[in-house]
């Protein structure tokens, strides 16, 4: 839908809404009408919003102006946010200012090409250059993720790929809030290297207090990971909350003043929003911070809250400036986890009381922790497909000290920054900090308590949240619709099951895309049978073959041998590797794999067997690829390179 389209049909939906409203004369809760006409005008309302964020749609938006995606244009664009770097580039989100020296806009993935020189590309640097827009490609494998949807969401439609030596900076700058707030992160980080601290700790105050996970290491990331502790590196509610807890006991005082109880709130707003704008305004943290501002201006005039609409009322303005956070993984999990903790911890917790202080604040802990999980494990099983077996462990040591550790962090940013800061206090933190990433370690290292690779679809997310909200209702009320809600979950779980069964690949051959090696993998009876030139042990642990197992409910791996021919029912599969033999007299084979660059005349091979299809792999040199690929478009015959058109799957 157009945004006009979407502007019409939302103006008219608004209308017949108050229409009805006033019709009804504040009767509106006995008419079904009434809630028909406000889901629809709400849907409405998001896809117009959805579309006026979209500058795509946008009569200067750059692609409106490039004619052709390869040819060389003159661009101007503005860097807006520092992404994790890559194995060979560093990324960023560039904004387009000019194509051509013609006023234009829209956002682009820059990489850089990593080097020996400082990286001096900050926020709000404005560069020129000569280059082409490139699509980004979708992934060449069956579940693998896909980086091209993800960007996407970001209303990212191309990629520029430069070095360094290609950029020219401009002389004009104008510096936004974004490059104010990293200005201010890369000066705390310059105070902070005085103290030569271990590059792990560094990379954790900046994800803790700073909202920078760029800087961690990939050991560190699957440390926490795997302890069921990446929600720590991750500012969220619980830090937002933990600071806003800080913030309202420093600013205590100001209740004394005359207009203390206008001020305290004033300023505790301030505050949240300075801290959300360092830590780069992610998904989490802009909906922590919403929804503390509403119930900090909430409490403060003593207004009775519902926390429920507290929520959704933040949910409503985060989606209205950035709607497309709906689907970003961590706005669903900060939504769903503090909806776990509302509904599902004050029921656990009423399971056990006591009376001493200490085992009460641990337990409840505990509970919020375990209810936390309950709300998140559906989502989280879908897109990470694991489960860390000692996360209440790991939670129950780290959260209670986590006040302490973000306070005394930002305590020694703050004293570093006004070069204040005596060296054992910053021994004693990095001390702090080495010993919780030791634990984290030690957690992690205690894999029989990781369960991974876990079959976990949209079917199976449906019926998981259907189940945990009757049970939980039940729980609360024992009733004949709540009995029939869980009854129904029971069922939506064999659906699933159902359809996930009918999803399932059944006889199917696939060419995999691997870059100098051959990956096939066979499928018969829900077994996936691997061949490859690669040893069993690399095959097992593959990514590409676990994911696409995973992805697709298959228990069994085995792993073949690597065969010439390959008899799939009627259809039969010839392999042509580095030997060039390929003379095959008992039968035509329908498909030809090209593997290992094999020196052969294409149009004699062709003329002898008559091929339906022919795919060459990754294992192919490159220049190999484009002759037959010129051979086969010269005969009409249908090529597959798998490094440009992703896996060839067979169904048989």
């Amino acid at each position: 839908m157009s945004p006009t389209q979407s502007i019409v049909v939302s103006c008219v939906l608004t209308c017949a809404l108050l229409i009805i409203l006033i019709a009804s004369k504040n009767k509106f809760n006995q008419s079904i009408w009434f809630g028909c006409v406000a889901y629809v005008t709400a849907i409405s309302i998001g896809v117009l919003t959805t579309n006026l964020h979209n500058q795509i749609h946008f009569k200067n938006h750059y692609s409106k102006i490039i004619l052709n995606e390869n040819d060389q244009v003159l661009v101007a664009f503005k860097i807006k946010e520092i992404l994790k770097p890559g194995k060979y580039h560093n990324k960023y989100v560039a904004q387009i200012i000019k194509i051509n020296k013609q006023e234009a806009q829209g956002k682009v993935l820059l990489n850089i090409v990593k080097d020996s020189t400082k990286n001096n590309i900050d926020v709000d640097n404005i560069y020129i250059t000569k280059t082409d827009l490139k699509t980004i490609n979708t992934p060449l494998n069956p579940s693998e993720f896909n980086y091209k949807d993800y960007l996407m969401i970001q209303y990212i439609y191309h990629q520029i790929y430069l070095s360094k030596q290609e950029l020219f900076e401009a002389s004009t700058k104008t510096t936004t809030i974004y490059g104010w707030a990293n200005q201010l992160r890369n000066h705390i980080n310059k105070k902070l290297q005085k103290f030569k601290f271990n590059p792990d700790v560094t990379a954790i105050v900046n994800a803790l207090i700073l909202g920078q996970r760029q800087d961690i290491s990939a050991a560190v990331y699957s440390d926490y990971n795997n302890a069921g502790a990446i929600h720590i590196l991750a500012v969220s509610g619980l830090h937002v909350g933990i600071i806003l807890l800080i913030l309202n006991y420093l600013l205590k005082p100001l209740e004394y003043l005359t207009n203390g109880r206008f001020v305290k709130p004033f300023l505790l707003i301030c505050f949240l929003w300075c801290f959300a704008i360092i830590t780069g305004l992610s998904a989490s943290v802009t909906r922590a911070v919403t929804m503390f501002s509403i119930l900090t201006i909430a409490l403060h005039l003593k207004r009775p809250t519902n926390t429920y609409n507290t929520i959704a009322l933040s949910a409503f303005v985060l989606l209205l400036f950035k709607p497309l956070f709906l689907f970003d993984v961590g706005f669903q999990l900060s939504y769903v986890a503090v909806l776990g903790i509302l509904i599902i911890d004050p029921i656990l917790y009423k399971l056990w009381q006591t009376k001493y202080g200490v085992l009460d604040k641990l337990w409840h802990t505990l509970t919020i922790t375990i209810s936390a999980q309950l709300g998140i494990l559906p989502i989280s099983l879908f897109y990470f497909h694991q489960f860390p077996g000692l996360f209440f462990i790991t939670n129950l040591v780290i959260i209670p000290f986590l006040g302490f550790i973000l306070g005394f962090g930002i305590l020694i940013i703050i004293l570093a920054s006004l070069n204040l800061l005596p060296a054992f206090v910053a021994q004693l933190f990095e001390t702090i900090i080495n010993v919780m990433n030791a634990f984290i370690s030690w957690i992690s290292q205690q894999t029989v308590f990781i369960i991974k690779d876990i079959p976990f679809n949209i079917w199976f997310l449906i019926a998981s949240y259907l189940f945990i909200t009757s049970a939980f209702r039940i729980c609360l009320r024992r009733s004949g619709t709540n009995i029939m809600l869980v009854l129904v979950s029971i069922v939506s779980f064999q659906i699933a099951i159902i359809f996930t069964k009918l999803e399932q690949p059944n006889y199917q051959f696939i060419v995999f895309h691997k870059n100098r090696q051959t990956l096939l993998a066979n499928i018969k009876n829900n077994t996936l049978f691997v061949a490859s030139d690669l040893d069993s042990i690399k095959i097992s642990e593959n990514k590409t073959i676990k994911n696409f197992a995973t992805d697709h409910f298959i228990k069994n791996i085995s792993v073949d041998p690597l065969k010439k021919i390959h008899l799939l029912k009627k259809t039969k599969l010839l392999l042509v590797d580095s030997l060039g033999i390929y003379n095959v007299k008992s039968f035509k084979p329908d498909y030809i794999l090209l593997r290992q660059s094999p020196k052969i005349n294409l149009n004699r091979l062709i003329d002898s067997i008559n091929p339906k299809v022919i795919i060459a792999d990754g294992s192919n040199y490159k220049s190999y690829l484009d002759y037959w690929e010129t051979v086969c478009k010269k005969r009409k015959l249908p090529f597959h390179q798998t490094g440009k058109m992703g896996a060839y799957i067979i169904n048989y």
